[in-house]
């Protein structure tokens, strides 16, 4: 059962990864930001030197071990999408292969610039050092304390997600689209005929709509 269950959190993590061939050889400079562009979003870490890179990562085995040896390993998929769902990380180092996980790497130097708020450009050095001294078990939120949180936090001294604020704008216009209220609406409808009128069906049928409606 559990052998099954390890295979299906390893094929459904296949989705979330985008594979390419192992990128080339660069020259990146200690405190580079680092980013893998994945299917549904992109992962960040800060280079250290020495081919190694430092980023947060979802994992499960701190929640349940301090074997070090066992720590060390390489996140498996099992180990990422179960960190997920128990909102548990760790900061760790890797090497840029590791961390590329197949994809290609590439050196952000334009969008997070943007995200400095106009201070210039931060100090490489002190980006590495802040990145070394949050080593270990972490919080994770997908929105709210993500790998792009890290970085960001390491180069600004502000944690920010530019791909949480995207995808909360788009949120938000879903829920002030006031086209999706009615449309929620007559899906409760259809729902009460096709399964008749109770507590369990006229809940859900009446509140949905109704909160839609007024949050739009």
């Amino acid at each position: 059962m559990l052998d099954t269950l390890a295979l299906l959190l390893d094929k459904l993590a296949l989705f979330f990864v985008t594979c390419a061939p192992p990128p080339p050889e660069r020259v990146y400079r200690r405190g580079d930001l680092l980013e893998v562009p994945r299917t549904l979003f992109t992962h960040f870490g800060i280079y250290l030197g020495d081919g190694c890179v430092a980023h947060l990562i979802p994992d499960i085995l701190p929640a349940v071990t301090s074997d070090a040896r066992l720590l060390c390993s390489r996140v498996t998929n099992t180990r990422l999408l179960l960190g997920v769902l128990a909102k548990r990380a760790s900061v760790r180092v890797d090497s840029v292969e590791d961390f590329a996980y197949g994809a290609a790497v590439w050196l952000n130097t334009h969008a997070m610039e943007r995200g400095a708020g106009g201070r210039g450009r931060p100090d490489a050095e002190e980006a590495a050092r802040r990145a070394e001294s949050l080593l270990g078990s972490a919080p994770y939120s997908l929105l709210w304390n993500n790998c792009e949180h890290f970085v960001t936090w390491c180069r600004y001294g502000a944690a920010r997600s530019l791909q949480t604020e995207q995808f909360c704008q788009w949120l938000k216009s879903l829920i002030r689209d006031q086209r999706n209220a009615v449309v929620a609406g007559l899906l409760g409808l259809a729902c009460l005929a096709r399964s008749g009128v109770s507590f369990g069906t006229a809940l859900p049928a009446i509140f949905i709509p109704f909160t839609l409606w007024m949050a739009s």
